[in-house]
């Protein structure tokens, strides 16, 4: 059994536990003047780890470039969500 599933599994922990996706009103999200889009931001994260999740469920066995991908997205996106003073 490859380690992977786990390691996908633990990374979309840290995304969900990290950026609180049902927490954050679209009032408190795009409000005034944005570095970058912070909605189409959370919405292309909270996709991306919802299809993952479902992915995983099925069994699907992520490469590592997937993980890696996914890591470095949400870390940039966090990164933007901080400087608008979102999180």
């Amino acid at each position: 059994m490859s380690r992977t599933p786990s390691a996908m599994q633990q990374l979309l922990t840290t995304i969900h536990t990290n950026i609180p996706f049902d927490q954050l009103d679209e009032a408190r999200v795009c409000s005034g003047q944005c570095i970058g889009c912070p909605k189409k931001l959370l919405e292309y994260l909270e996709q991306e780890v919802q299809w993952w999740q479902q992915s995983l469920d099925a069994g699907e066995v992520p490469k590592l470039g997937d993980i890696e991908k996914l890591s470095r997205s949400s870390q940039k996106i966090y990164r933007v969500l901080q400087k608008n003073q979102i999180l």
